[in-house]
Protein backbone atom coordinates (compact mmCIF):
# COMPACT_ATOMS: atom_id res chain seq x y z
CA UNK A 1 0.00 0.00 0.00
CA UNK A 2 1.44 3.57 -1.29
CA UNK A 3 0.97 6.33 1.44
CA UNK A 4 2.35 9.45 -0.16
CA UNK A 5 3.61 12.26 1.92
CA UNK A 6 0.22 14.72 1.12
CA UNK A 7 -1.88 11.97 2.43
CA UNK A 8 0.40 12.05 5.84
CA UNK A 9 -0.02 15.33 6.33
CA UNK A 10 -3.60 15.91 5.64
CA UNK A 11 -3.88 12.72 8.48
CA UNK A 12 -1.42 14.77 10.65
CA UNK A 13 -3.63 17.71 10.29
CA UNK A 14 -6.99 16.34 10.95
CA UNK A 15 -5.83 14.45 14.30
CA UNK A 16 -3.11 16.71 15.71
CA UNK A 17 -6.22 19.49 15.14
CA UNK A 18 -3.31 21.82 12.99
CA UNK A 19 -2.07 24.96 14.79
CA UNK A 20 -5.11 26.59 15.35
CA UNK A 21 -7.84 23.81 15.99
CA UNK A 22 -11.23 25.48 15.19
CA UNK A 23 -9.48 28.08 13.92
CA UNK A 24 -8.94 29.75 17.60
CA UNK A 25 -5.09 30.35 18.97
CA UNK A 26 -3.84 27.77 22.12
CA UNK A 27 -4.75 30.82 24.29
CA UNK A 28 -8.00 31.19 23.30
CA UNK A 29 -8.89 28.03 22.67
CA UNK A 30 -7.84 27.49 26.52
CA UNK A 31 -9.77 30.37 27.66
CA UNK A 32 -12.99 29.10 26.06
CA UNK A 33 -12.42 25.69 28.29
CA UNK A 34 -11.88 27.67 31.40
CA UNK A 35 -15.17 29.53 30.69
CA UNK A 36 -17.13 26.30 30.33
CA UNK A 37 -15.84 25.01 33.44
CA UNK A 38 -16.51 27.60 35.06
CA UNK A 39 -20.34 28.17 33.69
CA UNK A 40 -20.91 24.88 35.05
CA UNK A 41 -19.28 25.97 38.32
CA UNK A 42 -21.80 29.08 38.40
CA UNK A 43 -24.57 26.51 37.19
CA UNK A 44 -24.64 23.98 40.36
CA UNK A 45 -24.70 27.20 43.13
CA UNK A 46 -27.63 28.98 40.85
CA UNK A 47 -29.56 24.88 40.79
CA UNK A 48 -28.22 24.26 44.71
CA UNK A 49 -29.79 28.05 45.18
CA UNK A 50 -32.81 27.90 43.42
CA UNK A 51 -33.23 24.01 45.11
CA UNK A 52 -32.64 26.10 48.95
CA UNK A 53 -35.44 28.62 47.54
CA UNK A 54 -38.21 26.61 46.68
CA UNK A 55 -38.00 24.13 49.85
CA UNK A 56 -38.12 27.12 52.19
CA UNK A 57 -39.76 29.09 49.48
CA UNK A 58 -43.00 30.23 52.74
CA UNK A 59 -39.60 32.02 54.55
CA UNK A 60 -37.44 32.87 52.10
CA UNK A 61 -36.88 37.08 52.64
CA UNK A 62 -38.26 39.27 49.61
CA UNK A 63 -35.62 41.04 48.00
CA UNK A 64 -37.57 44.34 47.30
CA UNK A 65 -37.55 44.20 51.11
CA UNK A 66 -34.03 43.61 51.65
CA UNK A 67 -32.02 45.61 49.13
CA UNK A 68 -33.50 49.00 49.55
CA UNK A 69 -30.58 51.45 49.83
CA UNK A 70 -29.42 54.08 48.11
CA UNK A 71 -25.70 55.90 48.66
CA UNK A 72 -26.27 59.30 49.73
CA UNK A 73 -30.19 58.75 50.24
CA UNK A 74 -30.44 57.14 53.93
CA UNK A 75 -33.83 56.71 54.86
CA UNK A 76 -34.99 57.17 51.37
CA UNK A 77 -37.21 53.31 50.52
CA UNK A 78 -35.40 52.52 47.29
CA UNK A 79 -35.60 48.80 46.39
CA UNK A 80 -33.43 47.24 44.02
CA UNK A 81 -32.63 50.65 42.51
CA UNK A 82 -28.50 50.60 43.61
CA UNK A 83 -28.64 47.15 42.11
CA UNK A 84 -30.04 47.64 38.94
CA UNK A 85 -27.94 50.85 38.61
CA UNK A 86 -24.58 48.23 39.02
CA UNK A 87 -26.00 45.47 36.91
CA UNK A 88 -26.05 48.52 34.03
CA UNK A 89 -22.46 49.73 35.43
CA UNK A 90 -21.35 46.33 34.73
CA UNK A 91 -22.81 45.53 31.44
CA UNK A 92 -21.64 49.05 30.27
CA UNK A 93 -18.26 47.85 30.86
CA UNK A 94 -18.85 44.69 28.47
CA UNK A 95 -19.44 47.08 25.82
CA UNK A 96 -16.30 49.23 26.26
CA UNK A 97 -14.33 46.31 26.52
CA UNK A 98 -16.00 45.04 22.90
CA UNK A 99 -14.84 48.55 21.58
CA UNK A 100 -11.55 47.62 23.07
CA UNK A 101 -11.47 44.48 21.32
CA UNK A 102 -12.59 46.17 18.18
CA UNK A 103 -10.11 48.86 18.01
CA UNK A 104 -7.12 46.16 18.61
CA UNK A 105 -8.28 44.32 15.20
CA UNK A 106 -8.34 47.62 13.53
CA UNK A 107 -4.87 48.17 15.57
CA UNK A 108 -5.52 51.27 16.73
CA UNK A 109 -3.69 51.97 20.09
CA UNK A 110 -4.98 55.14 21.64
CA UNK A 111 -8.76 53.88 21.18
CA UNK A 112 -7.42 50.43 22.96
CA UNK A 113 -6.15 52.36 26.05
CA UNK A 114 -9.35 54.71 26.09
CA UNK A 115 -11.64 52.27 26.51
CA UNK A 116 -10.04 49.69 28.01
CA UNK A 117 -9.84 52.48 30.94
CA UNK A 118 -13.36 52.70 30.99
CA UNK A 119 -13.34 48.83 30.99
CA UNK A 120 -11.08 48.73 34.18
CA UNK A 121 -13.40 52.08 36.15
CA UNK A 122 -16.98 50.35 35.30
CA UNK A 123 -15.54 47.08 37.26
CA UNK A 124 -14.02 48.98 39.79
CA UNK A 125 -17.36 50.97 40.32
CA UNK A 126 -18.99 47.45 40.60
CA UNK A 127 -17.05 45.95 43.42
CA UNK A 128 -16.79 48.88 44.87
CA UNK A 129 -20.50 48.96 45.08
CA UNK A 130 -20.80 44.76 45.67
CA UNK A 131 -18.39 45.51 48.85
CA UNK A 132 -21.03 48.49 50.13
CA UNK A 133 -24.08 46.35 49.37
CA UNK A 134 -22.18 43.63 51.54
CA UNK A 135 -21.68 46.17 54.03
CA UNK A 136 -25.22 47.15 54.29
CA UNK A 137 -26.76 43.68 54.72
CA UNK A 138 -24.46 42.87 57.24
CA UNK A 139 -25.17 45.59 59.35
CA UNK A 140 -28.70 45.35 58.92
CA UNK A 141 -30.73 48.42 59.50
CA UNK A 142 -34.39 47.62 61.26
CA UNK A 143 -33.34 44.56 63.59
CA UNK A 144 -35.51 41.80 64.30
CA UNK A 145 -36.34 38.70 67.23
CA UNK A 146 -35.56 35.00 66.72
CA UNK A 147 -37.29 32.58 68.25
CA UNK A 148 -35.86 29.04 69.32
CA UNK A 149 -37.40 27.66 66.30
CA UNK A 150 -35.38 29.79 64.72
CA UNK A 151 -38.35 32.29 63.06
CA UNK A 152 -37.81 35.87 62.50
CA UNK A 153 -39.66 38.39 64.44
CA UNK A 154 -40.08 41.60 62.14
CA UNK A 155 -41.80 44.73 63.61
CA UNK A 156 -44.35 47.27 61.54
CA UNK A 157 -46.16 49.84 62.66
CA UNK A 158 -50.08 48.90 62.03
CA UNK A 159 -51.50 52.18 61.06
CA UNK A 160 -48.80 52.92 58.54
CA UNK A 161 -47.80 49.28 57.55
CA UNK A 162 -44.09 50.63 57.21
CA UNK A 163 -41.64 48.56 58.96
CA UNK A 164 -40.06 50.05 62.53
CA UNK A 165 -36.62 49.82 63.91
CA UNK A 166 -35.61 48.34 67.44
CA UNK A 167 -34.18 51.60 68.27
CA UNK A 168 -37.43 52.77 67.74
CA UNK A 169 -39.22 51.12 70.52
CA UNK A 170 -36.96 49.40 72.26
CA UNK A 171 -37.16 49.89 76.28
CA UNK A 172 -34.08 51.01 78.65
CA UNK A 173 -34.46 48.56 81.30
CA UNK A 174 -31.06 48.19 83.76
CA UNK A 175 -29.88 44.65 83.51
CA UNK A 176 -26.03 43.76 83.46
CA UNK A 177 -25.13 41.97 79.85
CA UNK A 178 -22.02 40.41 79.57
CA UNK A 179 -20.25 38.75 76.43
CA UNK A 180 -19.37 35.91 76.32
CA UNK A 181 -15.96 34.55 76.60
CA UNK A 182 -14.40 30.82 75.52
CA UNK A 183 -13.71 30.04 79.00
CA UNK A 184 -17.08 30.28 80.40
CA UNK A 185 -19.77 30.02 77.36
CA UNK A 186 -21.94 27.70 76.22
CA UNK A 187 -19.74 24.96 74.94
CA UNK A 188 -16.74 27.78 74.68
CA UNK A 189 -17.91 29.04 71.99
CA UNK A 190 -16.88 33.45 72.20
CA UNK A 191 -19.13 35.82 70.82
CA UNK A 192 -17.84 38.92 69.01
CA UNK A 193 -20.32 41.35 70.54
CA UNK A 194 -23.20 41.61 71.83
CA UNK A 195 -26.66 43.30 70.34
CA UNK A 196 -27.74 46.75 70.92
CA UNK A 197 -30.67 45.76 72.33
CA UNK A 198 -31.93 42.90 75.12
CA UNK A 199 -34.99 40.24 74.69
CA UNK A 200 -36.25 41.73 77.51
CA UNK A 201 -35.79 45.65 76.39
CA UNK A 202 -37.16 44.63 73.08
CA UNK A 203 -40.42 42.66 74.17
CA UNK A 204 -41.52 45.54 77.25
CA UNK A 205 -40.83 48.24 74.58
CA UNK A 206 -43.08 46.04 72.16
CA UNK A 207 -45.95 45.62 74.87
CA UNK A 208 -45.88 49.46 75.52
CA UNK A 209 -46.17 49.96 71.81
CA UNK A 210 -49.83 48.23 70.75
CA UNK A 211 -49.49 50.09 67.54
CA UNK A 212 -47.14 47.51 66.64
CA UNK A 213 -47.34 43.99 65.10
CA UNK A 214 -45.02 41.23 64.08
CA UNK A 215 -44.37 40.58 60.23
CA UNK A 216 -43.59 36.96 60.34
CA UNK A 217 -41.11 35.57 57.72
CA UNK A 218 -43.63 33.54 56.50
CA UNK A 219 -45.48 34.62 53.08
CA UNK A 220 -49.09 33.97 52.14
CA UNK A 221 -50.07 33.40 48.92
CA UNK A 222 -50.10 36.26 47.31
CA UNK A 223 -46.28 36.86 48.07
CA UNK A 224 -46.36 39.14 50.73
CA UNK A 225 -45.57 38.20 54.29
CA UNK A 226 -47.75 37.69 56.69
CA UNK A 227 -48.86 40.30 59.11
CA UNK A 228 -49.96 39.14 63.12
CA UNK A 229 -52.72 40.19 65.04
CA UNK A 230 -51.82 41.87 68.22
CA UNK A 231 -52.29 38.72 70.61
CA UNK A 232 -50.62 36.40 67.91
CA UNK A 233 -47.57 39.20 68.13
CA UNK A 234 -47.46 39.13 72.17
CA UNK A 235 -47.07 35.88 71.97
CA UNK A 236 -44.41 35.32 69.50
CA UNK A 237 -42.66 37.76 71.16
CA UNK A 238 -42.75 36.26 74.22
CA UNK A 239 -41.24 32.85 72.48
CA UNK A 240 -38.06 34.77 71.10
CA UNK A 241 -34.71 34.24 72.16
CA UNK A 242 -32.11 36.30 70.58
CA UNK A 243 -32.05 39.83 68.94
CA UNK A 244 -31.00 40.28 65.50
CA UNK A 245 -28.97 42.93 63.99
CA UNK A 246 -28.33 42.52 60.48
CA UNK A 247 -27.03 38.89 58.57
CA UNK A 248 -24.07 36.56 59.34
CA UNK A 249 -24.08 32.95 58.47
CA UNK A 250 -25.45 31.76 61.21
CA UNK A 251 -28.40 34.64 62.09
CA UNK A 252 -30.62 36.77 59.35
CA UNK A 253 -32.71 39.38 60.27
CA UNK A 254 -34.34 39.29 56.92
CA UNK A 255 -35.56 36.12 57.44
CA UNK A 256 -34.14 32.33 56.32
CA UNK A 257 -30.84 31.71 56.99
CA UNK A 258 -29.99 30.01 53.55
CA UNK A 259 -30.72 33.41 52.18
CA UNK A 260 -28.17 34.92 53.76
CA UNK A 261 -25.59 32.13 53.07
CA UNK A 262 -26.18 31.91 49.82
CA UNK A 263 -25.74 35.82 49.26
CA UNK A 264 -22.88 35.84 50.50
CA UNK A 265 -21.36 32.66 48.99
CA UNK A 266 -22.87 33.51 45.18
CA UNK A 267 -22.21 37.12 45.03
CA UNK A 268 -18.90 36.61 47.03
CA UNK A 269 -17.59 34.33 44.58
CA UNK A 270 -18.56 36.70 41.64
CA UNK A 271 -17.30 39.24 43.00
CA UNK A 272 -14.08 37.53 43.29
CA UNK A 273 -13.84 37.08 39.75
CA UNK A 274 -14.69 40.60 38.39
CA UNK A 275 -11.64 41.81 41.23
CA UNK A 276 -9.52 39.02 39.35
CA UNK A 277 -11.13 40.48 35.77
CA UNK A 278 -10.04 44.27 36.73
CA UNK A 279 -6.55 43.58 38.18
CA UNK A 280 -5.88 41.60 34.52
CA UNK A 281 -7.53 44.14 32.74
CA UNK A 282 -5.32 46.79 34.69
CA UNK A 283 -2.35 44.60 33.38
CA UNK A 284 -2.76 44.32 30.19
CA UNK A 285 -4.24 47.84 30.42
CA UNK A 286 -0.36 48.75 31.18
CA UNK A 287 1.12 46.37 28.43
CA UNK A 288 -1.35 48.28 26.16
CA UNK A 289 0.09 51.76 27.13
CA UNK A 290 4.15 49.92 27.18
CA UNK A 291 3.76 48.68 23.13
CA UNK A 292 4.01 45.30 24.10
CA UNK A 293 0.80 43.95 21.52
CA UNK A 294 1.78 46.81 18.88
CA UNK A 295 5.34 45.16 18.90
CA UNK A 296 3.75 41.64 18.67
CA UNK A 297 1.86 42.70 15.85
CA UNK A 298 -1.34 41.70 17.58
CA UNK A 299 -3.87 42.53 20.40
CA UNK A 300 -4.99 39.04 20.82
CA UNK A 301 -4.54 39.47 24.51
CA UNK A 302 -7.01 42.13 25.01
CA UNK A 303 -9.23 39.67 23.11
CA UNK A 304 -8.47 36.96 25.25
CA UNK A 305 -9.62 38.69 28.18
CA UNK A 306 -12.24 40.48 26.68
CA UNK A 307 -14.08 36.97 26.51
CA UNK A 308 -13.34 36.38 30.13
CA UNK A 309 -14.81 39.32 30.84
CA UNK A 310 -18.14 38.71 28.87
CA UNK A 311 -18.14 35.70 30.44
CA UNK A 312 -18.25 37.31 34.11
CA UNK A 313 -20.84 40.26 32.90
CA UNK A 314 -22.70 36.93 31.67
CA UNK A 315 -22.96 35.22 34.72
CA UNK A 316 -24.10 38.54 36.93
CA UNK A 317 -27.26 38.39 34.62
CA UNK A 318 -27.88 35.00 35.98
CA UNK A 319 -27.42 35.68 39.10
CA UNK A 320 -29.40 39.20 39.14
CA UNK A 321 -32.56 37.42 37.36
CA UNK A 322 -32.75 34.41 39.80
CA UNK A 323 -31.21 35.83 43.27
CA UNK A 324 -32.68 39.46 42.88
CA UNK A 325 -35.67 39.86 40.43
CA UNK A 326 -37.35 36.35 40.46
Amino acid sequence: MEVTANSISEETNIWSGGNKPLGSSYGKLMMWFFIVSDALTFTGFLVAYGFSRFKNIDSWPIADEVFTHFPFLHGVDAPMYYVALMTFILIFSSVTMVLAVDAGHHMNKAKVTFYMLLTIIGGAIFVGSQAWEWKNFIKGEYGALETRGGQILQFMDAETGKRVALEAFAANIDSPRTTHENSNGIWFLSETSLPSYSVEEVAAGFAANENLVVKSEKIDELGHKIILSREESLRKVNEAINVVEGANLVHNEYGNRLFADFFFFITGFHGFHVFSGVVINIIIFFNVIMGTYEKRGHYEMVEKVGLYWHFVDLVWVFVFTFFYLV
